[in-house]
């Protein structure tokens, strides 16, 4: 979408679809996840995108009023282009859209089609898609996936489709040798995914800019006691937000020479947002996207300065779980990028929490991250240099 299109982005609330109501929304999101088991076709069903919307007219039916934002507004985010230093827009798809209406509704634990919390909902729907999506017959789904999205089959390490037993297989698909290069200065610190990225030097800088989530700490993230000696470890951390969309290689890869220490699993909600956390769900005061998802915390002790930074795998809508692989083990040194893990069907998050003076982030991302504006970053990609 060009900067100078006439619709203006949609600033989602609820008053935009004043005709839908919540249980108008939960039913179309459970129709949305039935509709994949049966329809090859994801462009035509749950990934829909917001601007294809006024082409797929059974959706209509389900939530009044959405063919008119779909007409009346450009729903989703700009993220920046490294290398051009130019913004593309990235648009959101209905069962995001439809996630987000849910999200406002479900404050203080509503009820929805007359027994159902809306985190009840979420993760009911999030564990039927993963049940779809790792059945045989979902592999039916792959080409259409890959023509939605313009997927470029060449880089995978299996570029035959038919090769694939499922959707979730070809969803946390491997790459060939070489299709990502690890950028080789020893003092740099890496892309930990494919994702759009944002950097700060401390949660209050993150605060101002990005996350508004009113109870956002780093020991809230990592279900630490504030007074903790390992909560005092990170005083002044800095962060690494790394947002997978859908479309993108879903394996996520040590960002500098490390050793595995510890796992923390942490049971939470499925909140949704662009394919996961999206900008507009982190920037609303009232929700606590990152300390309130289900999320698995790795932590890694930095080769360099002998700290601890810690990887934290965000799950959200849709996401079927994190699965670490390289990170599992403890005790194995890795190096910069080297796989840690993966996640199944959704979109994802990944944040990398450095210890104070660990690393200096590349100026253009800080930069992009203070607009704020994500920058699109590739596995391996220099952010910044380890201290």
């Amino acid at each position: 979408m060009s900067s100078s299109s006439l619709h203006p982005i949609e600033q989602i609330q609820p008053l935009n679809l004043p005709d839908a109501s919540a249980d108008h929304c939960a039913s179309a999101l459970s129709a949305l996840v039935d509709h994949s088991d049966a329809e090859p076709d994801v462009a035509q069903g749950i990934h829909t995108p917001m601007h294809s919307l006024l082409r797929v007219p059974w959706i209509h039916a389900l939530i009044p009023g959405i063919e008119k934002v779909a007409a009346a507004y450009h729903v989703g985010n700009y993220v920046m282009i490294r290398q051009t230093k130019q913004p593309i827009f990235e648009y959101m798809p209905i069962y995001a859209r439809v996630g987000m209406h849910l999200l406002f509704y479900g404050r203080g634990r509503a009820k929805v089609l007359g027994t159902q919390t809306v985190e009840h909902l979420l993760r009911e729907q999030s564990v039927k898609e993963g049940h779809i999506f790792d059945s045989p017959q979902s592999v039916k789904s792959i080409p259409s996936f890959v023509k939605t999205y313009g997927l470029d089959t060449s880089e995978l390490l299996q570029p035959n489709l038919a090769s694939y037993t499922c959707f979730n297989e070809f969803f946390t698909r491997k790459l060939k040798p070489g299709a990502r290069l690890i950028d080789s200065q020893p003092d740099t610190v890496c892309s930990a995914a494919d994702s759009r990225l944002t950097v700060y030097h401390s949660a209050d800088q993150a605060k101002h800019f990005w996350i508004k989530g009113a109870r956002f700490t780093i020991p809230a993230l990592l279900t630490l006691s504030a007074d903790s000696p390992r909560a005092e470890a990170f005083t002044s951390a800095s962060l690494a937000i790394f947002r997978l969309a859908p479309a993108d290689y879903h394996r996520f890869h040590a960002p500098i020479d490390c050793t595995v220490r510890e796992i923390v699993d942490v049971p939470g909600q499925y909140y949704t947002a662009l394919e996961t956390v999206n900008p507009q769900a982190v920037n609303e005061p009232g929700f606590d996207v990152f300390t309130a998802n289900r999320r698995s915390v790795l932590y890694l002790e930095h080769a360099g300065s002998g700290k601890t930074a810690a990887v934290v795998a965000i799950g959200a809508l849709l996401v079927g779980s994190v699965v670490w692989t390289g990170g599992a083990e403890l005790g194995r040194v890795l190096k910069k990028g080297d796989e840690l893990g993966y996640f199944a069907y959704g979109g994802s998050t990944v944040v990398v929490v450095f210890p104070k003076g660990v690393v200096e982030f590349d100026e253009d991302i800080v930069q992009n991250s203070t607009q704020p504006i994500e920058t699109l970053v590739k596995v391996g990609e220099a952010i910044g240099k380890s201290k």
